[in-house]
């Protein structure tokens, strides 16, 4: 298992499955790391939803919105951790009007640093039109940073579309 997955994708693409099954196969104990909050009914439908698919498999899961970085940090060798979402997380942080330069520089401390191999899931977010408004540009700005920044420090990037994944850096799974 490689010590840096990063698994992109845009909203709804498979890449959060894919991830999993990354995870599932490592034949290690599989802690899965969710970053996401139900602030409506809509969300917390897709939160079961993402719980009910691992029931049964044998996941751990540490609810981590934002301090991701001290939850990476507990993580042990015996163990190979999921992080869903980056996309979320960053979101956290900038709806929170935190410093997002030093959260980012945090996580990325706690990814280099993580006893566990990682497989983190994030959003490609810059395919799309651009935004009509600066909190969105500046979201968009900052999650391109962000998977920039995870990309160059992974040892694998995958891309998912359609449910289908491409390699884009390191071995094919």
């Amino acid at each position: 298992m490689e010590r840096l997955t990063l698994v992109l994708g845009g909203a709804a693409s498979g890449k959060s499955a894919f991830a999993e099954a990354l995870v599932l196969n490592a034949g290690l104990a599989p802690v899965y790391i969710a970053t996401a909050e139900a602030h409506d009914a809509e969300m917390a439908a897709k939160i079961a939803l993402h719980r009910a698919g691992r029931a049964g498999q044998g996941w751990h899961t540490v609810e981590a919105p934002l301090d991701l970085g001290r939850a990476l940090r507990a993580a042990t060798a015996d163990q190979v951790v999921l992080v869903d979402c980056a996309t979320l997380w960053l979101t956290n942080h900038l709806l929170a009007d935190h410093d997002l330069d030093a959260e980012a520089r945090d996580l990325l401390d706690a990814l280099a640093h993580a006893a566990a191999p990682v497989v983190v899931v994030s959003n490609e977010v810059g395919l799309g039109i651009v935004p009509d408004n600066a909190l969105s540009r500046r979201f968009r700005a900052a999650q391109g940073a962000l998977n920039r920044d995870i990309a160059a420090a992974a040892d694998r990037v995958i891309a998912v579309m359609a449910g289908l994944p491409l390699t884009l850096k390191g071995r094919a799974p």
